[in-house]
């Protein structure tokens, strides 16, 4: 089981093109979750931060080892989650992987992930 928080930036000037991409899941929220299957995605979680002029999203997600990729996909709604992904995040800025330092999931809902 995979569990991951990484810190991406947005390019400057897409903040309106990231309201729309975030409202786009919620409104796809069935279909979103029928992709999570598929990526063995236990939870995924996606978070805003505004700093200043600058601004992060931050995913969250637990995973199991052996999902299939997002950019593997053909689900519909991942090809548009990745043209907001590319439109949206700033390749030039490396990713920053938070450390996990402790992980709290009670046993009977880990065995029921697993």
């Amino acid at each position: 089981m995979f569990i991951e928080l990484t810190k991406f930036k947005v390019k400057n000037g897409k903040s309106k093109k990231v309201d729309e991409w975030l409202t786009f899941l919620n409104e796809h929220m069935e279909s979103v979750l029928l992709t999570l299957e598929d990526e063995k995605m236990f939870v995924e979680t996606i978070f805003r931060e505004k700093d200043g002029d600058q601004e992060y999203l931050y995913w969250y997600s637990i995973q199991d080892s052996d999902g299939q990729s997002v950019e593997d996909s053909n689900h519909w709604v991942d090809k548009k989650h990745l043209e907001y992904w590319n439109e949206c995040i700033d390749q030039a800025s490396k990713p920053i992987d938070l450390t996990p330092s402790v992980t709290m999931i009670p046993a009977k809902i880990k065995d029921s992930m697993t």
